[in-house]
């Protein structure tokens, strides 16, 4: 089962390791889209939401504290889906649904955080293939 739930770890952690990379590689781009979304203060938004996002996945990966990790892509996916991906705002059809793929991407991706959370923090030290424990503790 440790073999598995760390391969599931890896797959799960590709898109946001991918992410932040380009949020920290790609801030002036990224921080014009997010500007043109509206977000204040976009360029410091970007940086530190890679920073989010690298930190959340490397903690799950490598299982440091993996439920803090989980949190932490789960603080980074809330406001995304509202900030960034706002399709009620679009008026063209064809934006509107490909904002709404990603708003109900990113909510799904904080529904399975919101699980990983309680999994880490329920099975605790018994998961194996971790360098430590959840941070959290639920029964």
């Amino acid at each position: 089962m440790a073999a598995l739930v760390l391969a599931g770890r890896i797959l799960f952690v590709l898109l946001f390791l991918s992410s932040g990379v380009n949020h920290l590689t790609r801030t002036q781009q990224m921080a014009g889209y997010t500007e043109s979304r509206g977000v204040p203060a976009a360029r410091i938004a970007v940086l530190a939401s890679g920073a989010l996002l690298l930190v959340g996945s490397v903690f799950v990966v490598l299982g440091i504290w993996p439920d803090l990790g989980a949190l932490l892509l789960a603080a980074f996916l809330a406001p995304t889906a509202v900030l960034m991906h706002g399709f009620w705002k679009e008026r063209d059809s064809m934006g509107r649904q490909q904002e709404q793929v990603h708003f109900l991407k990113d909510t799904a991706l904080f529904g399975a955080c919101l699980m990983l959370i309680a999994f880490f923090a329920h099975t605790g030290h018994q998961l194996g293939l971790t360098v430590t424990g959840p941070l959290f503790h639920l029964d």
